[in-house]
């Protein structure tokens, strides 16, 4: 007897992945596409505000970074150098105190 082993296509690797793959694959491309057409027309008008422009999007990436630690592994080097000078949830959340417990008496509601 034989076994004939089912070899399985591309095709039927391709339709076991989810739909939803596909749409949030096909919006990275679009917006990928949209984000270059965006910096050509920049690079045409004025060098300096594609600058500007880049440096506002890396700080603004790199603080939430910091602030939220959720940085990729690559990144983990210099977020962790630049936590100790900036703050971060953690840190935030650590130095939080409970209000005290109020000494004014409370007056009784009049019904």
């Amino acid at each position: 007897m034989q076994l004939l082993a089912v070899a399985t296509t591309a095709t039927d690797k391709l339709h076991a992945i989810p739909a939803d793959f596909w749409v949030k694959l096909a919006l990275a491309v679009v917006g990928f596409i949209i984000v270059l057409i965006f910096l050509r027309k920049i690079m045409q008008a004025n060098k300096v505000v594609l600058a500007a422009v880049t440096l506002f999007a890396v700080t603004m990436i790199g603080f939430n970074w910091i602030f939220e630690r959720n940085e990729p592994k690559w990144a983990t080097p210099a977020v962790g150098w630049l936590s100790g000078f900036f703050p971060s949830k953690g840190s935030y959340a650590s130095k939080q105190q409970i209000a005290p417990p109020s000494t004014k008496p409370v007056a009784a509601k009049r019904t």
